[in-house]
């Protein structure tokens, strides 16, 4: 049987439900992927630990090593605070989700609500006959933003591969044994960072066109084991000498929170697949213990390395903390580890508008050519991913920006909406109605402020200090 897509669809079993013109294209794509599981896809489901394992993956990224510079952006009070609260409200919202699509599913009598039918659905039933009316527009809406959620994390990785792996080449020459702090110098790039974004691409393309989730559970172990090892050796790095941080402000200015804001709900990354995998898993109503679970580890994690690496390296924080490591052959190797790590992650993110889009795009063409179609749009959405990277080469800025206007939406906007609606009829209590109003506003005004700093930010010239500084 061949499988093309990461939920083991059949081009050739499957025909009408891509054929069906009159299905939307989060309909046929939900269709495709689970109302159809025969036992072939059983036997690829997965296990409790193998959910773990990818939502951990999916949380800790690129955004996790900004946290430093986020903190730094809010404060050494006000951030770890903030930061705790932000991910609370997350896996809230994660949970809202999670309990609108299984109403919405049993209402409708379906094995699986995506997030894009959770919203068309529920406003199917709202009383506004206006909203029923224009209700698909409420999965388009979602549909889009998950695209520009995930594809904007695709690109985030394209710059942090990027920028460690150039400052690993560019230093080989004086990188020693000896372990000690950077201090401040002026990098001259031998080669540009774009180079570095093009030599990747090509491998990125060929690691999309695996297309199964339970083969690529062995690269998210594979990612999680360099990914715990680079971390050890960060926390083995940051927790030793460090400053006084009586020095450092317990709270930063409002514009550069703005900033904290957008890094911090960036980091949550994993809010476009928490659907998916409960849908994936073998015993999906054990799901909420693994989400519980993997989301209080990635949130003491945050506040950990955040705290600890903002009070190690002060104002020299840089917008990925391997950037400040020394460098020596031990923490270069903390960064080749960590590159490797989210060079397998870009695949489970990118998971997600592939799903959205290509099964839209196969059913315009003939069967015969769906596996060659598929094929040329994750090469094409892949290859987009770098040159929005290429564009626009400043991590921290582009990290505060997607998080600002997409994931705030995804993440903290939508689903206390989403409850409203579904739930209203059946006699909301009005503390939960006040909870989910407070919780969509502050998302809101996280978005918009948010989003305006991080463009202001991206139109002001900057220094060629700044912009090649490192620490050697």
């Amino acid at each position: 049987m061949l499988k093309t897509s990461l939920l083991g669809r059949d081009y050739n079993s499957e025909p009408d439900s891509l054929d069906d013109g009159s299905k939307s294209p989060s309909e046929s794509s939900s269709t495709t992927t689970s109302e159809n599981v025969r036992p072939a896809e059983e036997a690829n489901r997965l296990t409790m630990l193998q959910t773990l394992i990818h939502l951990l993956k999916c949380n800790i990224g690129t955004g996790l090593l900004g946290l430093p510079l986020a903190i730094k952006n809010a404060g050494l009070l006000v951030g770890p605070i903030s930061l705790l609260a932000i991910g609370i409200l997350t896996v809230h919202c994660m949970v809202i989700l999670l309990n609108c699509a299984h109403h919405l599913s049993q209402r409708l009598q379906k094995t699986f609500v995506d997030y894009g039918e959770a919203m068309m659905y529920s406003l199917e039933t709202c009383p506004n006959a206006w909203l029923r009316t224009h209700s698909m527009w409420g999965r388009y809406t979602v549909s889009f933003l998950l695209i520009i959620t995930q594809l904007g994390f695709c690109s985030v990785y394209f710059m942090f591969m990027a920028d460690n792996l150039q400052q690993m080449v560019e230093e080989a020459h004086v990188t020693s044994n000896t372990c000690q702090p950077r201090k401040s110098l002026v990098l001259i790039p031998i080669l540009d960072i774009r180079f570095y974004m093009l030599i990747i691409l090509p491998f990125l393309v060929l690691l999309v066109f695996i297309q199964n989730l339970k083969v690529l559970s062995i690269f998210s172990t594979l990612a999680n084991i360099t990914t715990l090892g680079s971390m050890a050796l960060i926390f083995e790095y940051i927790v030793q000498g460090i400053p006084d941080p009586s020095k450092l402000p317990l709270m930063a200015s409002w514009k550069t929170f703005l900033l904290f804001f957008g890094t911090a709900i960036f980091t949550f990354e994993g809010v476009g697949m928490v659907l998916s995998l409960k849908n994936q898993m073998k015993q999906p109503q054990r799901f909420s213990f693994v989400l519980y679970l993997g989301m209080s580890l990635v949130i003491v994690l945050y506040i950990c390395l955040g705290t600890l690496g903002y009070m190690k390296f002060g104002p020299n924080t840089q917008a990925s903390i391997t950037l400040n490591l020394p460098n020596c052959w031990l923490y270069q190797s903390v960064k080749l580890m960590y590159s490797v790590g989210i060079f397998f992650t870009y695949t489970l993110q990118f998971h997600v508008p592939a799903e959205i889009i290509i099964p839209v795009v196969i059913s315009q063409v003939s069967e015969n050519w769906a596996l060659s179609v598929d094929l040329s749009v994750r090469t094409v959405l892949v290859c987009l991913t770098c040159i929005s990277a290429i564009l626009i080469p400043r991590l921290d800025l582009v990290i505060s920006l997607v998080g600002s206007v997409s994931s705030s939406a995804l993440a903290l906007i939508i689903p206390p909406i989403l409850e409203l609606i579904t739930f209203y009829p059946e006699d909301m209590s009005c503390v939960t109605i006040a909870k989910d109003i407070m919780i969509s506003i502050l998302g809101l005004l996280g978005c918009v402020f948010g989003t305006y700093q991080a463009l202001y930010e991206l139109t002001q010239p900057i220094s060629y200090f700044i912009a090649n500084s490192t620490y050697a």
